[in-house]
């Protein structure tokens, strides 16, 4: 329905934002990978994919088309939903996810929350060779507000984490506060 919207970022946290189009609020739930791209810019143009649920709408956004593909080709695999792709995308960019597949890498998977041996091995099943580069440029843009530690626990809570869960995740982290959003997400996820 929505190939791309390109606006102003309104409100961004490494796992959700809300974009302003013409006078229109659209909330967006993104990766970290697009957290990085747009977390200095203040207008940005995200790919959009749009699940229609019986329950909801619900629009996620990507910095780039490539982004967009894996997440579409991880919400074919069975097992695998749209909060496990968005978590996956969140734990291993794209480059790193296809070595993985291309590797057979069943632990690299593994160590992604809500994985385990027998999804891991189905993702690399059903993407092996499927995973294609697509490199596309485009312009992002946000606005900055939290620290990064309350970024952190925003966008875990988002990924479905609980709050108890994800506070404790974060406090085991050494030089929490020396690291950046996705860093100190990707070590919490891992922690969990």
């Amino acid at each position: 329905m929505f190939a791309y919207l390109e606006g102003n970022l309104v409100y961004k946290s490494p796992s959700m934002l809300y974009m302003d189009v013409h006078g229109v609020g659209y909330e967006l739930n993104i990766t970290l990978q697009t957290y990085a791209v747009i977390q200095n810019l203040e207008k940005c143009r995200l790919y959009t994919h749009l699940q229609v649920r019986e329950d909801a709408w619900v629009l996620y956004g990507f910095a780039d088309e490539e982004e967009r593909g894996t997440f579409r080709q991880l919400l074919n695999i069975s097992g695998v939903g749209a909060v496990t792709a968005r978590i996956i995308l969140s734990s291993l960019n794209t480059g790193e996810l296809e070595r993985a597949v291309a590797g057979e890498d069943n632990r690299t998977l593994e160590r992604v929350k809500g994985i385990g041996a027998k999804t891991a091995q189905r993702i690399i099943l059903e993407l092996k060779g499927k995973l294609l580069k697509q490199k596309n440029s485009s312009s992002l843009s946000a606005v900055i507000h939290n620290t990064t530690q309350e970024d952190a626990l925003i966008a875990l809570v988002n990924l479905g984490i609980g709050r108890g869960m994800a506070e404790s995740a974060i406090k085991k982290i050494d030089n929490a506060s020396s690291l950046t959003v996705e860093e100190l997400i990707k070590q919490a996820l891992r922690a969990l």
